[in-house]
């Protein structure tokens, strides 16, 4: 209980947004891609990346691999086979279509019209192909069609499938309300297991519906049926009741109430898998602690009082041992990790300071398992304001016979800032050393002045000198 509970302590803001990304993602595949033989593919590919992860964590070495394999040749199938399919989806007229809302129904004629048609035409033993498409793409599958654009009706269908009509022996694509194309070429199904009774019309109905979500209406001439082909079956229609059953399930229309109630149930639920898949995912890839690697990073501190300065730090940088998954710490860099410590609590004087998780930085998904040392000790002290004397620090043998008689410093003390205790043990402020070999007269220089130590800040930080060279008198 402590370990889980310590684990969620340490999920930190940018872990959050990135599982909520990344399942909203999956949500959205989902919802874009449900129903299709591509999803199906996607859902294949998912369990065996889980197998592959279970093989790798139990040491098979060898099925790991093999199972990577498969992964990767499913996904280049999923890419290349379901082209057509995936470019469907995603060619949407807006940006929010992709990243909100939810598609609209399988848009399908209405259940009457066609009911009544097809049955008339058995009736009379006129023969008819009727496709009635899914969420799936045709383009593929079906080929020289006539463009027709025909209100949907009764008749309209009735006058395509007529004897003497030119296309008659073709399918009719029916799409809302209007017949879409006439005179469509469908794959021939080439299964063995067919009745012998079956004709070219029932073989292409079971040919489009073995490749495509469609459902595909038949009516035999010879023995004056209906057959319906989905999923690549095919069953005969005893009843206009049953076809009309049968067209509003694969538009998904049973009522009104229903359907949202179902929907809603089926979002639902997809939204949950969505969260626990992608967490899952999470945990593998940021949380696996099989790696722990040491870091030596600098201290870093902030919010120091305005009116106090650092005097010294018993470290200058700490050593970190972290861990997480091997993955993610090859690729830590070292900027990424920090170390800061607040030390707008300090007094002047020595102070100890831990250094807590919430002091230490780390990219999301790495863990700290310990800091050494654990304690830093800061000493602080007031900083303080003084005038103190400027002296020039000669060096060197002036020549003879000549000596420096006097010297002027402009301005001849300036302003000191730093620690009070430092200040207390310094009565002057001297220049960078100046070289006095080559002095032979009297002149005019300028010097900076030096800062003992450098946590000192002068104000002015050069002066300048000037200085009268005399012979020295016997």
């Amino acid at each position: 209980m402590d370990l889980l509970l310590h684990f969620y302590q340490t999920v930190k803001w940018q872990d959050l947004l990135d599982i909520a990304l990344n399942s909203y993602i999956l949500f959205r595949l989902y919802v874009l891609f449900r129903g299709t033989s591509a999803f199906r593919v996607f859902v294949g590919v998912a369990v065996f990346w889980m197998f592959n992860k279970v093989a790798l964590s139990l040491g098979l070495v060898v099925t790991s691999w093999v199972i990577q394999g498969i992964t990767l040749v499913a996904a280049v199938i999923i890419v290349v086979i379901f082209r057509n399919e995936i470019r469907s989806v995603l060619q949407a007229k807006n940006l929010k279509s992709l990243f909100w809302g939810f598609p609209r129904s399988v848009e399908v004629a209405p259940a009457e019209v066609v009911a009544d048609a097809l049955f008339e035409l058995a009736h009379n033993r006129t023969g008819a192909l009727l496709i009635l498409p899914g969420k799936e793409d045709l383009s593929e599958s079906v080929h020289s069609g006539l463009p027709w654009k025909g209100v949907l009706s009764k008749e309209m269908i009735m006058t395509v499938f007529w004897r003497d009509s030119p296309v008659h022996d073709g399918a009719a694509v029916v799409r809302g309300l209007q017949v879409d194309e006439v005179g469509v070429i469908l794959p021939l199904s080439h299964r063995d297991d067919l009745p012998s009774f079956y004709g070219t019309r029932h073989r292409a109905a079971l040919g489009l519906a073995e490749r495509t979500d469609a459902l595909v209406l038949v009516v035999s001439e010879e023995r004056g049926t209906v057959s319906a082909a989905r999923n690549s079956q095919m069953h005969e229609v005893k009843s206009k009741q049953e076809l009309l059953e049968i067209i509003e399930k694969h538009a998904g229309a049973t009522t009104a109430w229903g359907r949202t109630k179902r929907d809603k149930l089926e979002y639902g639920l997809a939204a949950v898998l969505s969260v626990f898949l992608i967490i899952g995912v999470w945990s593998t890839f940021t949380r696996g602690v099989d790696t722990v690697i040491s870091m030596d990073i600098p201290v870093e501190y902030t919010n120091r009082p305005a009116d106090m300065e650092i005097l010294d730090t018993s470290v200058n940088a700490v050593r970190l041992e972290i861990t997480g998954s091997g993955a993610l710490l090859r690729r830590i860099q070292p900027e990424q990790v920090s170390v800061k410590l607040d030390l707008s609590k300090g007094v002047p004087g020595p102070n100890t300071f831990t250094i807590s998780p919430a002091s230490v930085s780390l990219p999301p998904g790495i863990l700290l398992k310990d800091v050494k040392p654990p304690v830093v000790e800061v000493t602080l002290d007031r900083t303080v304001k003084t005038d103190l004397p400027v002296q020039v620090d000669w060096v060197g043998k002036i020549q003879e016979p000549y000596v420096i008689a006097q010297v002027k410093i402009d301005p001849p003390a300036v302003q000191v800032s730093g620690s009070a205790r430092i200040l207390s043990n310094i009565s002057a402020v001297y220049t960078e050393k100046i070289s006095v070999d080559q002095i032979s007269r009297s002149g005019t220089l300028s010097a900076k002045l030096v800062a003992s130590p450098a946590s000192l800040k002068l104000a002015p930080d050069k002066v300048t000198i000037e200085y009268i060279v005399k012979e020295r008198t016997p």
